[in-house]
């Protein structure tokens, strides 16, 4: 994981600093901030490599980018790239359509063609955008499709969209903490999801290959464990209800990855509390109240499962940074 910040570059300098760096990592982008707010123009960039798929989040107060013929002209890596709004608030435009994208809503674009897009703060802190760029050949879907879909708005607060969007709400939460074999594994899931949502809004579900909308479920059904782990009430008959699927073949995807479903909670949970004992600034935070945060309702029960997974009670744990 790279990260960019522009604290360390003279106002003046850094849009200017901006263009050359988007051409470096990406392809070739004009920039542009509010008119007068050109001095105060501050970023942050994080940039993570999932395999073939170029992760950038991008955290601006505001900013305005545009890719137009000329700069096509003079390279174009001839790549999709998708965008979810993480903060915030966008604006894209490309083939003659206008996207407004909320948080969690998607937007496809082509480097192949001139579009601009426009992120806005709107309310008290930056905006941050997740942008997924990769090779066109990645997704099985298409070609002439996937063109009537540039700067559409997917939604993502409905039918695939939603499964997407929490997905990548997600990846970008953690971008940061994937060690290179789980990029590689990410990179897979990410372009089933993408697949998945892209062929739900071009009503072509025909054209998913069988194995690729299994492991965008999957992923999915991954992505709502780890939002929902501190819900108690986050039994596989649960997950099984909010994806619509029965709780038969949640069972089936789980097993085909050699876990149990309750197995595979229970382990992110402990992944959890033990983060949290390790944390000093949590020093003072009760064991059972940590317990209770990550959906372990019985002391002794995660007691009992913390010893059996680490070897040691979580006190003992604790008391080990607490050196």
């Amino acid at each position: 994981m790279d990260v960019v910040s522009f604290a360390a570059v003279p106002a003046h300098e850094r849009l200017s600093f901006w263009r050359e760096m988007s051409s470096k990592m990406w392809m070739p982008l004009d920039a542009h901030c509010e008119p007068g707010l050109e001095g105060a123009f501050q970023a942050h960039v994080a940039l993570g490599g999932l395999g073939l798929v170029q992760a950038t989040l991008l955290t601006a107060p505001s900013l305005t980018i545009r890719r137009t013929p000329r700069l096509i002209r003079r390279c174009d890596p001839e790549t999709f790239f998708v965008t979810c709004t993480v903060r915030g608030h966008a604006i894209g435009e490309q083939a003659g359509r206008q996207a407004d994208l909320g948080v969690g809503d998607l937007m496809l674009r082509d480097s192949s063609h001139p579009y601009l897009t426009r992120f806005e703060a709107r309310g008290p802190g930056d905006s941050q955008v997740l942008s997924l760029q990769f090779p066109r050949s990645l997704l099985p879907l298409p070609e002439r499709g996937l063109r009537e879909l540039n700067s559409v708005p997917i939604r993502g607060e409905r039918g695939m969209g939603a499964l997407a969007s929490q997905f990548l709400l997600q990846l970008a939460r953690h971008l940061e903490e994937f060690s290179p074999a789980e990029a590689m594994r990410v990179s897979t899931l990410t372009i089933d999801v993408l697949t998945a949502a892209l062929a739900g809004a071009l009503d072509a579900h025909s054209a998913v290959p069988p194995n690729s909308r299994r492991r965008a479920l999957l992923a999915q059904i991954h992505a709502f464990i780890q939002a929902n782990l501190g819900e108690a009430d986050l039994t596989p008959a649960a997950i099984a209800a909010a994806h619509h699927i029965s709780l038969r073949y949640l069972n089936k995807l789980f097993r085909a990855e050699g876990h149990a479903v309750a197995a595979w909670i229970r382990e992110r949970r402990l992944e959890r509390c033990r983060r949290d004992l390790a944390e000093p600034h949590l020093a003072g935070y009760p064991i059972n109240a940590i317990a209770a945060r990550w959906g372990f309702t019985s002391p002794a029960h995660f007691s009992q499962a913390f010893r059996s997974a680490y070897g040691m009670s979580p006190r003992e744990f604790r008391l080990q940074y607490a050196r």
